[in-house]
């Protein structure tokens, strides 16, 4: 059975039980109840669980929303007056440890691939910032950041939110996300989220300029191969880091370089500290001038003009697709050359025409 329809079942039979969890000490009560049939399960079973069990389970847990203050906890389906203060279920830190105990508790199973997708997806927002300590989900993110693929991609909103809120330090951080600049990322269903992920950790200020130069030049090489929806994102992404970063202004204007493409210095299989991008220059945009698409062979001549100091608004671009594009066009008007001063009604139905006289064509 496919795994949707399997979801679409257990939400199905899990609806009429779920309004249940509204109540705060029903949450909370199930949340501990859960954790500890999660653990006592995963003990038992030497080998991976079972994926039926595991999406009931995912099911079960991703339906849990959280408070977010101590004083919505007052919704009880069962009231407590006499000991009110000291009950757990009235203390939002209880909630936390109890909701963090139960996702540890799930994410040391093994998931298989689709199932770990939807943890990434909802991780960074329904999960994180609802746990007593954020940072002990680093070893999950950063085993799913090592794996490569859609997988890495979704790890990144996890990892942004421990670095911007909790200031995670990752040493290969950015060699990695420069690993996973390839062709197949221009194709994946998350490559909107990707480069805006992308754009707010290069937006940094205390990077050095050889990464910053890196990351523009593969850019450049892989638009060389790029659909055209995803090269208008690309050039106006590279554009963005030239104006925040203005050291790397010589990638566009380096008279003194090499003029074979074959002496180009960088090497697109190295490292960032070691690709040797600031030596060469961005010669594939302008190459793309010469596109046979007009939007992009206009985005592309923007390198010849002084860059404004204005960022250019990525966010009508990041899901451009092929279809919008192609329907952008047929939208266009076109203007009519003057090549004839009588337009011509079809291949065989000019004036004077020969075959017309002797052949009837209606």
């Amino acid at each position: 059975r496919r795994s949707s329809d399997l979801a679409q079942e257990v939400s199905s039979i899990m609806a009429p039980f779920l309004e249940y969890l509204e109540y705060d000490d029903v949450r909370y009560y199930v949340m501990t109840s859960a954790t500890e049939h999660v653990a006592r399960i995963g003990h038992k079973s030497e080998e991976a669980l079972v994926p039926v069990y595991q999406q009931n389970a995912f099911a079960l847990l991703s339906s849990i929303h959280m408070p977010n203050e101590e004083s919505e906890l007052k919704n009880f389906l069962v009231k407590q007056e006499s000991h009110q203060k000291e009950w757990k279920p009235t203390r939002l830190r209880e909630h936390k440890r109890s909701f963090e105990r139960l996702w540890l508790g799930f994410l040391k199973q093994k998931l298989p691939t689709n199932l770990c997708k939807k943890v990434l997806v909802i991780l960074h927002e329904s999960i994180l910032p609802h746990m007593s300590s954020p940072a002990l989900m680093i070893d999950f993110l950063t085993a799913a950041y090592e794996i490569g693929g859609a997988i890495s991609l979704l790890a990144l909103n996890g990892l942004f939110y421990l670095i911007h809120h909790h200031n995670l330090e990752y040493p290969n951080f950015y060699k990695k996300l420069y690993s996973l600049l390839n062709p197949c990322v221009f194709h994946v269903k998350y490559r909107a989220r990707f480069f805006h992920l992308a754009g707010l950790f290069l937006s940094s200020s205390h990077l050095p300029v050889y990464l910053v130069a890196a990351f523009a030049k593969r850019l450049s090489r892989l638009a060389l191969t790029a659909p055209p929806h995803t090269l208008l994102m690309i050039i106006s992404f590279i554009c963005n880091l030239i104006r925040q970063h203005p050291a790397c202004r010589v990638l566009i204007n380096r008279p003194d370089g090499p003029t074979e493409l074959c002496d180009d210095p960088f090497i697109m299989e190295e490292e960032p500290s070691q690709c040797r991008a600031l030596e060469s220059s961005l010669w594939e945009l302008q190459t793309l001038q010469k596109h046979y698409h007009p939007d992009v062979a206009n985005a592309a001549n923007a390198i010849t003009k002084p860059l404004s100091h204005q960022e250019q608004d990525l966010s009508s671009l990041l899901e451009l697709t092929a279809s919008e594009l192609f329907h952008k066009e047929t939208k266009k008007k076109t203007k009519r050359g003057p090549l004839e001063y009588k337009p011509a009604e079809g291949i065989l139905r000019q004036r004077d025409d020969v075959v017309a006289q002797y052949w009837a064509l209606e």
